[in-house]
């Protein structure tokens, strides 16, 4: 059987794929989803429509595989992940060759076709993984040098370890969420004078975070480490992440330790993953790193991708505003080297694991990934469309993260990451 080849545009599917797609056959990302009647299974994305795994796996459509029909019906990628970046080729290749338009098997069945395909629109989509941890990092360096400018000396924005080593914190699994779950305003402590005493009460600085993530295979051992040469064949594929922010608690408690309940409230993560085999045209270079890292953070090849991605932002009753378009290129520290430097202790990685970029700037004022570079601190409101205006985000508002690389007349996209934000608690 033949490598699927994600950047030939001659690829044509039988299922209808509406002109513009995120799901052309070249991507069939993975996801979980259910119906009002059937527990959750696993499932691949093809148009407007999903192919149902297991369904394909009780017709005899997955023999000689390593999947099982236990690994078709979770409400998790975990289980199917197991049989790790062979496994999982073989398993997006066969699902590929069954949807060429060329492949009679399964397109001739009609009454097995009606089994196996859902329109999107009718069911619900779950979270993917079922994270065990959850890393944040800080790997763009627009980004991190906004943030120096505003809270530093703007001639050292950049603090001294930054440039040696892709900076991280341990953030909180269980409160990842799927896209289309409600986020909620959180309530926490608040201080913009460190002379005064605190007071309680909801953030008045809630803000978003433009990222990615990426999903990973089982890793090795506790005491091993991951290479950067291993790296990619220890990642699954990725996600859109939306990595939400209260700007006023953060402030106040992140010394002396980091991020803490002005960031474990909410992160919305987009409920298809898309396999890195399906991004592989898309790698590109990376910037040049000046100083020359460490030799266990040196790598070779390209491990960038150009993946353009998309903010909007729907206030209540209007329409989408466009506030940040930025590409995944920007990020300075790439997936590999956040992979090798987090394992370089010997830490364990696990399968289904996320790893998130952190906020994706770019180095022009359009591209900044977060409402606190957009709105410079609050200093600079964004005028909506509507005529309202914006420096963190309001009640009712709707953020979106889309993402999509293309080429050679082919699109791999990522879908929607979105939330409606809630008032706070009273």
């Amino acid at each position: 059987m033949s490598e699927i080849k994600a950047n030939d545009p001659a690829l044509k599917s039988w299922v209808e794929v509406p002109p513009g797609s995120d799901f052309p056959i070249q991507n069939l990302p993975f996801g979980i989803f259910r119906t009002e009647s059937q527990f959750p299974h696993v499932c691949c994305a093809i148009g407007d429509k999903l192919i149902d795994l297991k369904a394909l796996h009780v017709m005899g459509y997955l023999e000689n595989l390593p999947i099982t029909i236990e690994d078709t019906v979770s409400d998790s990628l975990n289980h199917i992940m197991r049989h790790g970046k062979k496994g999982m080729r073989e398993l997006r290749n066969r699902i590929s060759k069954l949807l060429r338009s060329d492949m009679p098997d399964l397109r001739e069945k009609e009454h097995h076709v009606r089994q196996v395909l859902f329109r999107q629109d009718e069911v619900q989509m779950l979270l993917p993984v079922r994270p065990g941890d959850y890393t944040d990092f800080y790997s763009s360096e627009d980004h991190a040098r906004n943030v120096g400018k505003m809270f530093r000396d703007p001639d050292k924005a950049l603090l001294p370890n930054w440039k040696h080593m892709p900076i991280g914190y341990h953030g909180r699994s269980s409160s990842i969420v799927v896209s289309g779950t409600p986020v909620r305003r959180p309530c926490g402590q608040l201080n913009q004078r460190d002379d005064t005493a605190p007071e309680y009460g909801p953030t008045r600085q809630l803000d978003f975070e433009l990222e990615t993530a990426f999903i990973t295979f089982e890793g090795k051992p506790l005491g091993e480490r991951i290479t950067t040469a291993e790296a990619s064949d220890k990642i699954f594929g990725m996600v859109l992440f939306n990595d939400w922010s209260a700007r006023d608690i953060q402030r106040w408690e992140y010394v002396p330790l980091g991020p803490f309940l002005g960031k474990n409230f909410a992160s919305t993560m987009s409920p298809w993953v898309v396999s890195l085999d399906a991004l592989e045209p898309f790698r590109v270079p990376g910037p040049v790193q000046d100083p020359a890292v460490l030799p266990y953070l040196q790598y070779s090849g390209d491990h960038h991708f150009d993946i353009q991605l998309e903010v909007l932002i729907t206030p209540p009753g209007g329409n989408p505003n466009r506030v940040c378009l930025s590409n995944t290129r920007h990020l300075y520290w790439n997936m590999a080297q956040q992979l090798a430097h987090h394992t370089v202790n010997g830490c364990n990685i696990r399968c289904g694991d996320v790893l998130a970029s952190g906020t994706i700037s770019g180095p022009e004022v359009g591209a900044f990934g977060s409402m606190l570079e957009i709105a410079w601190k609050g200093t600079r409101p964004v005028r909506l469309n509507d005529e309202s205006t914006r420096t963190f985000i309001n009640d009712g508002d709707e953020v979106t993260l889309t993402g999509y690389a293309a080429a050679g007349g082919v699109r791999i996209g990522f879908g929607r990451c979105s939330a409606v934000v809630l008032p706070a608690v009273p």
